[in-house]
Order: C-alpha cells, then sequence, then structure tokens
C-alpha cells in the first residue's frame, strides 16, 4: 500500500525511491510489525485479563506448570494484527505470492481461533475436535497446494530442489500438490506441538521465518539466483518483506512472551506461523531445507509420534512426557535452560540451512 504511494511521491521528491527497494521495505515491515506489538500488546493482555481468558494446566505436567494456571492466552492474535499489517503497508499487493501466504495465514488462524474459543471461552476441554480441525486444515492446504501449482510458470517451479547438491531437481508433476499439502499442514502442526513453554517457539519461527526471508530474496532476484544455483522465481522476492513482518511481530510478541510469559499465543499463533512458514518455504523452493532449518519443530513432532506409537504397541513410554521439551523439565532442567537451549541449536541448525546457498 505504501509503496504505490511513496511511487506517487517519489516523481515530485526522488528520495522517495529509496521505498521501491525491497531490502528497504523488509526493514520497514519488520519495525512496523514491532511498533504494532508494543503499542497493542499491554491493552491486548488487558483485555485477555478483564475477560478472564486463560491459560489451562494439563494435571499430568510439570509441577512448575501450575504458576502458569490463568495466564492470558490467544495472544497469537497480536502476531497475526502485527503481520497482516505490516505486510500490507509494506509488500507489493500485485504480487500473488503475497496474498496467498497472508490468506492462508488468516486461514489458518481462524481455525485456531475457534479451537482456542471452545477451549477457553466456552469452557470445552476439548476444543475443536481433532478431526474436524484436521479437515479444516486440510481444506485450506489443498487450496493453496492446487493454486500454487496452477501458478506455476515454468517445470522448476514446481520440482524438489536438493539442498548441498548443485543443480539437482527433482521433478514432481502433479505430485506438488500433495507434496505442498503435507509441508503446509506438517509445519502448522509442529509449530504448534512445540508451543509448550514460554518463548520456545516463537523464537525459532523468527529465525526460521528470517532465514526463509533471505531464500525469497536470493530466488526472486535473477542474478542472484543464478549465481547460487537456484531456481529463479520471478515475484518471490516479495517473501521477504512478509518474512520481515512475521520476524518483527514474533520478537515483539516475545518481549511479554519471555519467562515468565505475561501472555501465550495459543493455537490461533501457532497454527497461523507453521503455517505460513510452509507456505513460504515451498514458495521458495526450500522443503528440505526448512525441515533442517525448523528441526526443533520435527524432532518436538516425532517425539510425540514416537511415545504414541511406543504406548499403543508396548504399553510403555519412551520419554517421561512428550513433547521432548517436557521430558527435559521433568528431568530437571529448568525452563529457561531448555526454553535457551533449544534456542541455540536452532540458531545452529538455521545457520546449516543457510549454508546450503554456498555449498553445492
Amino acid at each position: 500500500m505504501l509503496l504505490y504511494l511513496a511511487e506517487w511521491l517519489a516523481t515530485f521528491i526522488s528520495g522517495f525511491n529509496v521505498f521501491s527497494y525491497i531490502t528497504m521495505r523488509a526493514i520497514m515491515s519488520a519495525l512496523t510489525a514491532l511498533l504494532i506489538s508494543f503499542v497493542f500488546g499491554p491493552v491486548m493482555i488487558r483485555r485477555l485479563h478483564i475477560r478472564q481468558i486463560g491459560q489451562t494446566v494439563r494435571d499430568d505436567g510439570p509441577a512448575t506448570h501450575l504458576l502458569k494456571a490463568g495466564t492470558p492466552t490467544m495472544g497469537g492474535a497480536l502476531i497475526l494484527l502485527a503481520i497482516v499489517l505490516s505486510t500490507l503497508l509494506w509488500a507489493d499487493l500485485s504480487n500473488h505470492y503475497v496474498w496467498i501466504v497472508v490468506g492462508v495465514t488468516l486461514a489458518f488462524g481462524a481455525i485456531g481461533f475457534v479451537d482456542d474459543y471452545r477451549k477457553l471461552i466456552l469452557k470445552d476441554a476439548g476444543g475443536m475436535p481433532a478431526k474436524t480441525k484436521l479437515f479444516w486444515q486440510s481444506v485450506s492446504a489443498a487450496i493453496v497446494a492446487v493454486l500454487l501449482y496452477q501458478l506455476a510458470d515454468a517445470p522448476y517451479e514446481t520440482a524438489l530442489l536438493i539442498p548441498y547438491l548443485k543443480d539437482v531437481l527433482v521433478p514432481l508433476g502433479v505430485l506438488f500438490v500433495p507434496l505442498t499439502f503435507l509441508v503446509i499442514v506438517g509445519s502448522s502442526n509442529a509449530v504448534n506441538l512445540t508451543d509448550g513453554l514460554d518463548g520456545l517457539a516463537i523464537m525459532p519461527a523468527v529465525l526460521v521465518g528470517g532465514a526463509l526471508g533471505i531464500f525469497g530474496y536470493a530466488t526472486g532476484n535473477a542474478i542472484y539466483s543464478e549465481y547460487l544455483g537456484i531456481p529463479f522465481i520471478d515475484g518471490a522476492g516479495e517473501m521477504l518483506v512478509f518474512c520481515t513482518s512475521l520476524a518483527g511481530a514474533g520478537l515483539g510478541f516475545l518481549w511479554f512472551n519471555t519467562y515468565p510469559a505475561q501472555v501465550f499465543m495459543g493455537d490461533i499463533g501457532a497454527l497461523a506461523l507453521g503455517a505460513a512458514l510452509g507456505t513460504v518455504a515451498v514458495i521458495v523452493r526450500q522443503e528440505l531445507v526448512l525441515a533442517i532449518m525448523g528441526g526443533l519443530f520435527v524432532v518436538e513432532t516425532l517425539s510425540v509420534i514416537i511415545q504414541v506409537l511406543s504406548f499403543k504397541l508396548t504399553g510403555k513410554r519412551v520419554f517421561r512426557m512428550a513433547p521432548l521439551h517436557h521430558h527435559y523439565e521433568l528431568q530437571g532442567w529448568a525452563e529457561p535452560k531448555v526454553i535457551v537451549r533449544f534456542w541455540i541449536i536452532t540458531v545452529i541448525l538455521v545457520l546449516v540451512g543457510l549454508s546450503s546457498l554456498k555449498l553445492r
């Protein structure tokens, strides 16, 4: 939106041409999202307090979590507000990728909102039934997958890029659709499972989102993509603006979500963030790199799957509690130690993923 205003003003004052650069708009989008979070965060937290929309705690969880009971949740609405407003202000709104990623973020946010609403407002402990939630996630992801497939102009836009191998693209054809579906739904639920400690999920989401923005910038630039040996996808560069909006919104939310948290994001934030990361990864053709950089989300999800399968097949648990972060808590790790160490692991994984841009 502001891009068009800047272009008009540039006809009178040439200095406004600076806003035609994606990098400048990316910086401004991050700062805008951060400012929105700082301004509206305290207001939202107070309203959640007044309405008594507080966190419920599992009876079988770590004893220290009992102190979290009643902490305002559904704070993910703040993240969505900051991401969407900042993106609409600074992104090129003629770019179809922008609308796709904003749409999928809001769709999964709506699913999370209904789940949170049922649990916290209607006091339905089960929230939205798992099958219903998966159904609507599947519908949203399928629409995006088909849309991206139809919008692809060249075969490499639907091919699977193998990281660290030069010029290795696996043609997917129509199989691009189920892969995209799995990436979006899988990443959405993976982030949701990771969101169990103060700031545990949001910081890795910020780190991974920022890294995907770099991939987007390189992929959308014909010169950089040729130099780095990655597919050039026209328009993918605008994902940098969206990703910096996500990073700014995430850091702003972390201000209130850091230990001890004043607010939790809830499903409305976790499901939306995961779906957004998955969609951006598909657009910039970095699904496998997403699995590397988001290794924390992958491991947390696998810990739940392993725990469930082990208990059903053998009657025994592999971990003291799943997801994995609770296992370490029950082993005696203080919550801040678990959080910071998992952040450090994510930083390492993001750097490993970014190295695939050059190591080929």
